[in-house]
Parts: C-alpha cells; sequence; structure tokens
C-alpha cells in the first residue's frame, strides 16, 4: 500500500506536495468516501479528484539534470551534505530515481526517472551502453596516451578502453562503456594528469546539450 499523495504524483496528475493539497480540499476521494491525508491504497482501490477517477498505475517520467558540481548523487547523506534532492529543480520530483553517479566534483547529465526497465537497461553491464565525458587536463593529453587508452590500459587486473574524441588543447572527450566506482578519476590520475574539469555530456543517444548547471528539463521516453 502506497500513501495517495505518492499515487496521484505517481500519476502523472500533479506533484505530491499539489497532491496533499487536494486532499485537505476534499477533492479526493477513496472508494467513494472522502480521503484525508495520511490515507493509502493499492491497485485495487478506486481514487477520484473532482469525482473523475485517476488512472493509479504510474507513468513513466524521464527528465535529464545538469547536475552542478560540489554536490552528491544520493537520495540520502548521513553526513547532511547538499545532495542532487536538495535542488530547487528537484522540488517536485523526490520520487524519481536516478541512473548512474556522478562524485561530487563532476558535474554533466544525469537521468531522473521512475522507469525501472529504463534504469536496468542503462546501468546493467550486458547492455554496453556507451557514455561521453568532457575533461579538461593539465598536462595535454598525448598522442601516445591516446592510443593507449584506444589499446586498452591495465587497472586493477582488469583493461580500461577510452575513445578519445573532439580534442582541443587541454580539452577532449572521452567516451566509455563501463561503470567501476570513478574510474576516469581513477585511469587519468594513473597516467599522471589533473583534471580540472569532469563533466558528463551523454548517455547512450539522450544528450545534455546547452541545459545550464543546475537545471533540469523534462524529454521524451528514450530509444536505447
Amino acid at each position: 500500500m502506497q500513501r495517495l499523495q505518492k499515487i496521484i504524483a505517481n500519476s502523472g496528475y500533479t506533484s505530491r506536495r499539489k497532491a496533499e493539497e487536494i486532499i485537505e480540499q476534499g477533492k479526493v476521494k477513496l472508494n467513494g468516501s472522502i480521503a484525508k491525508l495520511g490515507d493509502k491504497a493499492t491497485s485495487e482501490d478506486i481514487i477520484t479528484i473532482n469525482d473523475k477517477p485517476i488512472n493509479s498505475k504510474p507513468k513513466n517520467i524521464y527528465h535529464i539534470l545538469n547536475k552542478p558540481k560540489g554536490i552528491l548523487v544520493t537520495k540520502d547523506d548521513p553526513k547532511n551534505r547538499r545532495t542532487i534532492y536538495n535542488l530547487k529543480a528537484l522540488k517536485n520530483l523526490q520520487h524519481l530515481k536516478y541512473v548512474g553517479r556522478l562524485d561530487a566534483m563532476s558535474e554533466g547529465l544525469l537521468i531522473l526517472t521512475n522507469d525501472g526497465d529504463l534504469i536496468q537497461k542503462l546501468t546493467h553491464p550486458k547492455h554496453d551502453i556507451t557514455k561521453t565525458y568532457h575533461l579538461r587536463t593539465d598536462p595535454v593529453l598525448t598522442k601516445q596516451h591516446i592510443t593507449d587508452l584506444k589499446e586498452g590500459i591495465l587497472i586493477d587486473d582488469r583493461k580500461f578502453y577510452a575513445e578519445i574524441t573532439n580534442k582541443n588543447n587541454n580539452e577532449f572527450d572521452i567516451s566509455i562503456k563501463e561503470g567501476r566506482n570513478r574510474i576516469i578519476r581513477r585511469v587519468m590520475e594513473n597516467l599522471q594528469y589533473k583534471i580540472f574539469q569532469l563533466k558528463r555530456i551523454s548517455i547512450a543517444s539522450i544528450k545534455l546539450d546547452n541545459l545550464e548547471s543546475g537545471e533540469i528539463k523534462e524529454i521524451p521516453e528514450p530509444k536505447i
């Protein structure tokens, strides 16, 4: 069983906060009786708003976020540090789950959704999903290291492969198909590079484009 306001929000009718308001206003009925905050329901119950039934099956929702540098990608932090869920843009989207992680000092593309199938498809290694990041380093990445990354560098007894594109002085894009924790930072540090910027710009066909830092945008269901 779930609280009514969560069911209403997941249906796509409105946000959870607005759902709480319309429940308090007496506009919501549960099985024909006026509902109150705290009521719970299942998929078998009939929920109406202004006497019109809602689809209690959750509507799949997809958003992309440009994560700012300096905040955590987690739902709760025991040290009470700032997380993506503290961002104003996510105020009414607390029920969505993030796809993948970015460490605190990294920035860029995060996908937020309630679509479990998409989350599994984007995160399970068997699907071989390409993720691309924009990096700025010191010193400039050498031609030899570009070749080494393409041919594979041994990290923790396992080869790491990456494709380097759009190189311009000390900036470049790096595309990978794995998700080991902080793997790009570990590889670049191993090659004696200091990273000044690490920004994810795409996951599969989903691109960050010109979304500003801290902004969120709803997107159609991705075709992966």
